[in-house]
């Protein structure tokens, strides 16, 4: 049997978002990621805002200046997450082998779906219509052998294609492509190659496996493999979270120890909820800092046993605050708080400290009135300063990117 793998991928993804709720948006250069007088970078870029240079990554000023009427937007992750789950969802009525990349990509297993279908092609064209009827997203969906054409294949079926690599023909389908539409070339990578006279993917294929090897170390063996159309790689479910994360970007660098301590305590509830919601303590934190000169640090601290609670992730994460704010006079441009060794939780242990009984009880109660009426419904003192800071959205403060308030 025939070996079909199917990448679908939503063709920009929060801009399309943003566009069913917003008709007026279509057909208009958009950007998500913030307003241009704040800083910030694009998270995505509608196919008109590409048109003029825009794309992921850039500066939010400088997409300003490239296309000055361009609407800008926020973004919400929370949205995003709504329609990426809805999104999932109808993938795994074709298949029960689905790996998700991200919220708007995921490959599909498709070998053997034929007597179902038809035929694999009219199952990609069953998908898209699903897709464009219930969330008004366009997809594009690339089918091969194996993972990396299929990839490839998506990618240049954009935007709303649907491009299928017959068996046999991935070597040769791949082979004109410029080096960088490999997956997994990156761009340092991308000068190694050229550097040695390598700019097709064709190029790479035919280079001798030794002289890969000598460049890229084993990592090339499977770049050299990839290239030549072989991707034995199974489809695989989502493995299992090892952290979670919250940071954001300051509209101004700060060292006003009242904002970052708000902060902080803001994206500490939201890495305790999500742990929460996971059924899963945490043994080790994680503070994340930028100063304005990009210099980036990491502090850990290593728990005396797990927790989810937002009181003892926050306590935490200020003790490494505090402490690297005595060793730092720089002003801070990003913050961010995450946890680590998830685990189990160890409920026999807890049950014995009152303190930590009702400290328990209190994240539950706080966690079903945000399900019900929103994040920002119940607060701490702490958080309210924010107000000053962040607009607030559906689910809470909308922090500026790169968090988009996950």
């Amino acid at each position: 049997m025939t070996r079909r793998i199917m990448h679908i991928d939503l063709d920009a993804f929060f801009v399309s978002v943003e566009q069913v709720d917003n008709p007026e948006l279509r057909g208009k250069p958009v950007v998500v990621g913030g307003k241009p007088e704040r800083r910030g970078v694009v998270a995505a870029a509608s196919y008109e805002a590409r048109a003029f240079g825009l794309h992921a990554g850039m500066p939010l000023i400088t997409a300003s200046r490239l296309c000055p009427q361009t609407i800008f937007i926020e973004g919400s992750f929370p949205k995003y997450r709504r329609a990426s789950q809805r999104f999932l969802t109808i993938l795994a009525d074709f298949s029960p082998y689905l790996e998700p990349l991200g919220l708007d990509e995921a490959f599909l297993e498709a070998t053997g779906f034929e007597s179902i279908y038809g035929s694999i092609h009219d199952m990609a064209l069953q998908i898209k219509k699903r897709v464009k009827a219930e969330l008004g997203l366009s997809a594009s969906i690339g089918i091969a052998g194996g993972k990396v054409v299929a990839k490839v294949a998506s990618e240049l079926g954009k935007p709303d294609g649907l491009l299928e690599v017959a068996a046999g023909e991935e070597r040769s389908f791949l082979a004109p492509l410029e080096i960088a539409k490999l997956p997994g070339v990156g761009r340092k990578t991308e000068r190694v190659l050229q550097k040695r006279g390598i700019n097709t993917i064709g190029e790479l294929a035919d280079t001798p496996l030794a002289t890969i090897k000598a460049k890229l170390g084993i990592y090339g063996e499977v770049l050299h493999r990839h290239a030549s159309g072989i991707d034995e790689r199974k489809v695989m479910p989502p493995a299992e979270a090892k952290s979670i994360s919250r940071e954001t970007t300051f509209a101004e660098d700060t060292r006003d120890r009242a904002r970052l301590k708000a902060t902080l305590r803001y994206l500490s509830e939201r890495v305790g909820s999500q742990l929460r919601q996971q059924g899963k303590e945490a043994r080790c934190l994680i503070l994340k800092l930028r100063y304005a000169n990009f210099t980036t640090i990491s502090r850990h601290r290593t728990l005396g046993q797990g927790t989810s609670s937002d009181q003892s992730i926050f306590e935490g994460g200020f003790a490494l605050l505090e402490k690297a704010l005595s060793r730092e006079t720089k002003a801070v441009r990003l913050i961010g708080i995450g946890v680590s060794g998830l685990t189990e939780p160890a409920r026999q242990l807890n049950m014995l400290k009152p303190s930590a009984l009702r400290s328990e009880q209190l994240n539950k109660t706080i966690d079903r009135i945000r399900k019900r009426y929103g994040f920002s419904a119940i607060q701490t003192g702490q958080t309210l300063l924010l107000k000053d800071i962040f607009p607030e959205g559906e689910d809470g403060y909308t922090l500026h990117t790169p968090s988009l308030s996950r």
